[in-house]
């Protein structure tokens, strides 16, 4: 899942540190990285990652 929203982020920081399965979220500041770097971004995760790779994880943008 991917997300912009700070509370979002929170929540899935929750859930790792309660040890509650998420399904992953990829999360990037509005502020810091442009639409064109998310896509560019997102584009590489989609071509790369393994099948539940990203369960129980955050993954920052920009790479």
């Amino acid at each position: 899942m991917f997300s912009q929203d700070e509370d979002f982020l929170a929540e899935a920081n929750r859930r790792q540190d309660k040890q509650i399965n998420f399904a992953g979220v990829i999360y990037a500041h509005k502020l810091r990285v442009t639409v064109g770097d998310c896509v560019r971004d997102l584009e590489i995760i989609a071509k790369t990652a393994y099948l539940g790779e990203l369960s129980n994880r955050v993954q920052y943008l920009p790479l």
